[in-house]
This record gives C-alpha cells, sequence and structure tokens, in this order.
C-alpha cells in the first residue's frame, strides 16, 4: 500500500470513483481510493439505477441533464458496457396539486434544453400498454431518462482510473484523518497511514463519521430504503414509471424483470440493512393497483439499501472552509448514482482548479447553518 498521495478519496461507490476517474483524467494521477469492503458493495450496488432530468429546480434539471450527457458517452469512454436503457421516466399525478407542479416543471425543463413533455393517457398506455390509468390524473415524459448498470458503471469507472495510474484499495478502512493547524495531513486506515494534503469524503451514509475524524459535523444519517426485483416476463413496459403522490418506482430491465420501490413511512435514522414484510406487502399492493394484469408476477428477492440523507435531500458537495484540503461529494439522497458522472466531474474540477463548470456554490454544507435549504418537489 502506498504511503502517500497528492489525494486520497474515501469510499468506492459511485462518487468516489468517479471523482477517482476525473481526478486521472485532469492530469491528477496520484490518486488512492479507500474502500473498506468492494467496490460498488454499498448504496451503490443496491440502488435502483434510474436516471433523469425530469427535476423542479433549476439545479438539479442542470445536474441531471449533465450527467445524462455523460452517460450517453460513457461506455465509449470507459471502454466497458455501463448498461445503459433510455426508456425514458413516465412521471403519473393523483392530484391536480401534483399535477400542477409537474407542468410547472416541465415548462423549467423546457427552458434548459430538457425535451420533456405533457402527455396524455393514451399516450403514457401506448408507452405503457398494461398501464392501469384509474385515478390518474396527468403525466409527464422525457424520452432520455432511463437507467444504467449501478455495478458495470462503478466497475467501469474504477477500472478506466487504475488504467490511468488510480490506485484502488479494497477491505481498507479509514479509521481518522489527521489535521494540523487547520490542514489535512494524512489519512489512518486499518491497514497503515496515508500521508496526503487532499482527503474527498465520499463514504455515502458513514459520510457523517467519516467527516468527523476532521472534526467537522455534517448533517447527513443514514436511511433504509428497500427494492425489490421480479421473475422477468416479456416486455410490457417501456419507462420508468413514478409517482410523488402515489410514492413509487417501477422499471421493467431490458431482460424482463420488474424492479421497484417506494419511500419508507418511517424514516429512521439507522445503518440497518433488514428486509421487511411489510414491504413486500406494500409494494405488492401498489404494483398490483398500477399494473394489475401482473398480479400473479412472482418476486424473486428484496433487499434493503441505506439513502445518506440531507435536511433538504439535497447533495452537499465541495469543500469545507475550516478544514483545509477536506471536501465532502455526499448526501446525496437516493440520487447519488444518477447524479454521479457530473459530480465526479465538478469534484475533480473544484480540487484541481477551484472553479466548476456548473456552480454548486449552493451545495456547501454552511446552508444548513445559513438556513439555506434547498427545497425540491420531485422527490419519492
Amino acid at each position: 500500500m502506498k504511503r502517500s498521495a497528492e489525494v486520497v478519496i474515501i469510499g468506492g461507490g459511485i462518487q468516489g470513483c468517479a471523482v477517482a476517474y476525473n481526478l486521472a483524467k485532469m492530469g491528477c494521477r496520484d490518486v488512492v481510493v479507500l474502500e473498506k469492503n468492494t467496490i460498488a458493495s454499498g448504496s451503490t450496488g443496491r440502488c435502483a439505477a434510474g436516471i433523469r432530468a425530469q427535476w423542479g429546480t433549476e439545479m438539479n434539471c442542470r445536474l441531471g441533464i449533465a450527467s445524462i450527457e455523460i452517460f450517453e458517452n460513457l461506455s465509449e469512454e470507459l471502454g466497458a458496457d455501463i448498461g445503459l436503457h433510455q426508456g425514458g421516466y413516465l412521471m403519473i399525478a393523483y392530484r391536480e396539486s401534483e399535477f400542477e407542479q409537474l407542468k410547472r416543471n416541465v415548462a423549467l425543463q423546457n427552458s434548459l434544453g430538457i425535451k420533456s413533455r405533457v402527455i396524455s393517457a393514451d399516450e403514457a398506455k401506448e408507452l405503457c400498454p398494461l398501464l392501469n390509468t384509474e385515478g390518474a390524473v396527468g403525466f409527464t415524459y422525457h424520452h432520455r431518462d432511463g437507467h444504467a448498470d449501478p455495478l458495470l458503471t462503478t466497475f467501469a469507472y474504477a477500472e478506466a482510473a487504475k488504467r490511468l495510474g488510480v490506485e484502488i484499495y479494497s477491505f481498507t478502512e479509514a479509521v481518522g484523518i489527521d489535521v494540523n493547524n487547520g490542514k489535512v495531513r494524512g489519512v489512518r486506515t486499518n491497514r497503515g497511514f496515508i500521508s496526503t494534503g487532499v482527503v474527498v469524503n465520499c463514504a455515502g451514509p458513514y459520510a457523517r463519521e467519516v467527516a468527523a475524524f476532521a472534526g467537522v459535523d455534517i448533517p447527513i444519517y443514514p436511511e433504509r430504503h428497500e427494492i425489490l426485483v421480479t421473475e422477468p416476463i416479456e416486455r410490457v413496459s417501456k419507462p420508468m414509471l413514478m409517482s410523488f403522490s402515489g410514492n413509487f418506482y417501477i422499471q421493467q430491465r431490458p431482460h424482463g424483470s420488474f424492479i421497484m420501490g417506494y419511500g419508507p413511512e418511517e424514516h429512521l435514522k439507522s445503518h440497518a440493512l433488514n428486509s421487511t414484510w411489510e414491504f413486500l406487502e406494500g409494494m405488492a399492493r401498489k404494483f398490483v393497483r398500477l399494473l394489475p394484469r401482473l398480479s400473479g408476477l412472482r418476486v424473486v428477492r428484496q433487499w434493503a439499501g441505506s439513502y445518506e440523507m440531507s435536511p433538504d435531500a439535497q447533495p452537499i458537495l465541495g469543500r469545507v472552509e475550516e478544514v483545509e484540503g477536506f471536501y465532502i461529494s455526499a448526501g446525496f439522497s437516493g440520487h447519488g448514482f444518477m447524479f454521479g458522472p457530473i459530480t465526479g466531474k465538478l469534484m475533480a474540477e473544484l480540487i484541481l482548479s477551484g472553479e466548476t463548470s456548473i456552480p454548486i456554490d449552493m451545495l456547501s454544507y454552511r446552508r444548513f447553518q445559513r438556513g439555506e435549504l434547498i427545497r425540491e418537489p420531485a422527490v419519492v
């Protein structure tokens, strides 16, 4: 194991690997990634892997479409298949107020060059012929939304980073960060000390604990979210089906299985990853209501993963002012995979030049102290 590096990244999920790759691509190749387990073994590998540009704030729209543009060329750039499938997202509103918000979202998206649109129930059923539209009051759709494989994508970033000289250490846990006179001096691990002047906290649901190593308190906490996957059947649904009032996302994968989940009613702050029968029952009811002709579909398995939640469900990106050389890319609140390609690039830009191609100043951890929370209306 190396004993010194220009940059040490803590966390081997999509964020950590994307930051590492982009740093190396921009010329900074003396980079180490520390992962306490294996690459993509945490939240990244357990996510539903949706990607979308349909958001309700300008910041998220810009990040979303920029990330999609990278995803569309990522297999070629990284030299490996990332499992990209762009079947779109079909947003379904069950309340008039929700539909009005979706229409405002579309207006914002269109003003930023995102070609989303309001569609009719008939158009929705063309995209998903088995869809039950009863009770729905409106729909929006964007054809470039979709999903990618989170494991293939993260592995592709990791391998491309290694080809550029990045060192990635699995089963290597950061246990402390040495800070002297307000500056990062190094990282202590279970395998020894690495001297460095720059540490990037990409530790996902453990980001608060890692920040505490440097004497920094950030309001990020883990929240268990559950997912299930079904047996594969012939293709019957092209887009990701999502509703905020209905509280669900349902996607048929290219091989035929459905993957689905919803936001928990109880927002427990815990690293627990156990699965529950309550989720299985609740998800089954939502699925059968939406796609009643598939009521006999069998569940193959279910699992849980952690969302890394922030108080406004928006990420914390940027440098930590009181500790020179300490950076944070965490708190994505369920959207870390879809934003990974663009935030990896932006964090590398910030570390190397102090500037970013898309402004991220508003995502500083200090916004919580100032009461400047960013409320995104388009989240499950």
